[in-house]
């Protein structure tokens, strides 16, 4: 059994032990997912480079750290319940990005792929 089964099956049996399945359909799982990324988002709002880095040292990191286990915890819930394959589903992802963003046309650029230059 690999890592991600590893945490499928701790936060499964986490949400079994408690009866929560049934209120965990996909549609509240992925709301679920959005605001625990809004959670996340709100340690680094109104914060420049600088202000990141003392907040993270500061204690921030440990925050940050929480709202990335919530939102992890939900994704694998939702892809289990839904029979997703993640590490299939992130290297299929990675092969389509991959023709989207050639790395001689993508490598340190942040322009969106429909307008990198065709040279």
């Amino acid at each position: 059994m690999g890592q991600i089964d590893n945490l499928i099956a701790a936060v499964n049996k986490f949400r079994d032990d408690r009866d929560w399945r049934q209120f965990h359909n996909p549609k509240d799982l992925a709301l679920s997912i959005s605001l625990e990324s809004s959670e996340l988002l709100e340690n680094f709002q109104w914060k420049n480079g600088e202000n990141i880095a003392k907040y993270l040292a500061e204690g921030g990191k440990q925050e940050v750290e929480k709202e990335i286990a919530d939102i992890l915890a939900y994704m694998l819930m939702l892809a289990d319940d839904l029979h997703i394959d993640l590490e299939k589903a992130v290297l299929d992802k990675l092969t389509l990005q991959a023709k989207k963003y050639p790395i001689e046309k993508a490598r340190g650029n942040a322009t969106k792929y429909d307008k990198l230059s065709v040279e």
